[in-house]
């Protein structure tokens, strides 16, 4: 508590003061530098889930973009992503999307969903810093028609009859839906005609003849990836751009600490972040942390501390987070719209079992018992991805494979999956997820999982190299 009083006692003094050149120690000016550099590092990973998601936002809405919907409107993808797909990082190849960019500000809209007849479903709605905090679905609100009526922060109307009020934390939000698919054929028959009935309509066009505004084009932004189109934005271009997302997204009233830690740096609703006002030694430090963050992302999923058999079990903090901000960046860079571990857990590997890094070089196969395969009330897949979190391109179009592969068993009711870059034979290809010829990671779907995998009974078996 003193150590952090200190600080912000020196960030006043450095910053309602300028530049000292006169202090009376340089111990006290390397105090300051380093609470001031370590803030705004912390102020950096507090922002970067909503820069990233109005990145996101922008891509998602402009007409540039051939899938492309307005803001209130849904895009419906009605097909697997594949290697081309750049929009979202680790795209799954297990449901169709069906997700559209909320702007709340103005007024409330109504989600409406139809009785999927039992089919499994979910509509997870991120805020704006990337927490989910309601997902309405076969988990939570079951597989019949129903409709919400989603109110911003500011909306004190009447919510109308037949209608369950869904209150956001922000105005803008985010609605990731996904829809199980279990082959091509069955989401033409089956997914698509459901997907045309997900509507989204202004509360003051209830129950007119709506006609759905198209997107427009967003001449100034980038052709990147979001992450990279981050990546490149300089230090201070980044927190001014926070701050002015911030004036109708404001932080949680749990994050008021840290934004009065952040405000002496000039990171604050409205604010201006200027690089000057430092020491040329604080300026270079700070200019530096986007690089810093980024290598620390890459490394917490390439890296990270705790591996169980080689997979990285991503802890209990995901989908929502609290104050844990740095997990919360975490995951907003290495798999942005991530659900609650209720809805979906995500193991993944980029390790052997010895903990040697994955490589198409290598061959690998991982070997599950009998009634021993992921715990699932819904589904499980394994998805193979670049080190980028991207899919890849391989001769026969596999992305996923899953328990609606028709995996081929041993003889005792195991089942093994062989992970490589060519083929394991003829005999096998059913049970191969083809590999790059370099390094990939692979992620571990499974929806709705069942206790023993919350309670982290159940584990993932290790990828063993084989040959």
């Amino acid at each position: 508590m003193r150590t952090q009083l200190f600080c912000l006692l020196a960030l006043t003094c450095l910053l309602s003061c300028g530049q000292n050149t006169n202090s009376k120690t340089a111990n006290a000016d390397n105090s300051s530098d380093t609470a001031i550099i370590q803030n705004a590092r912390d102020a950096y990973a507090f922002a970067f889930p909503l820069v990233v998601m109005d990145i996101t936002r922008r891509k998602m809405t402009d007409s540039n973009n051939k899938e492309a919907s307005a803001p209130n409107v849904f895009s419906n993808k009605s097909a697997f992503p594949d290697a081309n797909f750049r929009d979202v990082v680790r795209p799954n190849a297990d449901t169709y999307y069906s997700t559209a960019s909320l702007d709340l500000s103005a007024e409330p809209v109504i989600l409406s969903v139809p009785d999927t007849k039992g089919r499994y479903y979910m509509m997870p709605i991120l805020d704006a810093y990337s927490n989910v905090f309601v997902s309405p679905g076969s988990r939570t609100t079951g597989t019949k028609a129903h409709k919400f009526l989603i109110s911003g922060p500011g909306w004190n109307g009447t919510v109308p009859a037949g209608m369950e009020q869904i209150k956001a934390p922000t105005n803008m939000c985010w609605i990731i839906g996904r829809t199980q698919v279990n082959s091509k054929e069955d989401g033409d028959k089956v997914v698509v005609p459901l997907q045309k009935q997900y509507k989204l309509i202004p509360l003051s066009a209830f129950g007119s003849d709506y006609k759905a505004p198209r997107p427009t084009p967003d001449s100034d932004l980038p052709k990147e990836d979001p992450n990279t189109i981050v990546r490149n934005m300089p230090t201070d271009s980044f927190f001014n751009y926070f701050n002015s997302l911030m004036i109708k997204n404001p932080p949680a009233a749990a994050d008021a600490k840290a934004m009065e830690k952040f405000a002496l740096l000039g990171i604050a609703p409205g604010g201006r972040f200027t690089l000057d006002r430092f020491s040329m030694a604080t300026q270079e430090a700070l200019k530096k942390i986007p690089g810093d963050f980024f290598a620390a992302a890459k490394s917490f999923f390439e890296k990270p501390k705790q591996l169980q058999d080689g997979w990285n079990p991503l802890g209990h903090t995901i989908g929502t987070y609290g104050t844990d901000y740095q997990s919360r960046a975490f995951v907003a860079y290495g798999g942005l719209g991530a659900n609650l571990r209720e809805d979906a857990m995500y193991p993944s590997a980029a390790f052997d079992a010895n903990g040697n890094p994955l490589t198409g070089a290598s061959k690998y196969v991982i070997h599950f018992d009998k009634g021993k395969t992921p715990p699932a009330k819904a589904f499980w897949s394994l998805t193979m991805y670049d080190p980028d979190g991207y899919m890849v391109a391989n001769p026969i179009n596999r992305n996923a494979i899953g328990d609606r592969s028709n995996l081929q068993h041993n003889a005792d009711g195991s089942t093994d999956i062989y992970i490589q870059h060519d083929s394991p034979g003829k005999d096998k290809e059913n049970n191969w997820l083809p590999a790059p010829a370099g390094n990939f990671n692979i992620l571990l779907r499974v929806y709705w999982p069942k206790e023993e995998m919350l309670n982290n009974s159940w584990q993932a078996p290790p990828l063993k190299k084989i040959g």
